[in-house]
């Protein structure tokens, strides 16, 4: 990795930094709605789906096996014989834990997301709108100007149209229809 640049907002344009400010404020605000029991429960999720956790767990397991299997011969007590059924409620316990744990954050990260796409939705509406308003200002200075030829370009004539969302919404929607009924995902 290179260094890290501490100057690296002074070299970005205001309205970059400024941007990255609000994203951070976003987050942090979200972040700030979490209550002590999410916290924990997720940063539970970030151990138990660390690669330390999974190779600790091989070696816990392989070694409860060795232990059991090699416990007699070396003068010990045998606590869990082959086919090892403390071993297997701890492997069962282990997965439940998991399982519940990435649930329980799957369900905040994907309501996060689904809010991100809103919002992704709402600002491509809104570029959209100001392209349209844009490319038909445009088209108006071309037209009223003495020194440019005034063509009809029909192309920026309907670029120029802001979409109908309703009328592209239901156009997926009857698209989607269309694959589900034709067996195409």
């Amino acid at each position: 990795m290179g260094e890290r640049d501490d100057n690296l907002p002074g070299k970005l344009p205001d309205s970059v930094n400024e941007n990255i400010g609000t994203i951070a404020e976003y987050y942090a605000r979200h972040d700030e709605q979490v209550g002590r029991a999410q916290a924990l429960v997720e940063k539970m999720s970030v151990l138990l789906g660390s690669p330390g956790y999974v190779a600790a767990n091989i070696v816990f397991i392989i070694g409860w096996i060795i232990w059991n299997l090699a416990a007699e011969e070396l003068g010990f007590e045998q606590f869990d014989e082959p086919p090892f059924f403390w071993l297997q409620g701890f492997i069962g316990l282990n997965a439940l834990l998991i399982s519940t744990t990435v649930l329980i954050r799957q369900n905040r990260m994907s309501k996060l997301a689904e809010h991100n796409a809103h919002l992704d939705l709402q600002i491509s509406l809104l570029a959209e709108e100001k392209a349209s308003k844009i490319i038909g200002m445009l088209e108006d200075i071309r037209r009223d100007s003495p020194t440019l030829p005034d063509k009809v370009d029909a192309e920026a004539d309907e670029l120029a149209q802001s979409a109908d969302t309703s009328t592209v919404l239901e156009a997926i929607e009857r698209d989607q229809e269309h694959d589900r009924a034709h067996g195409k995902t």
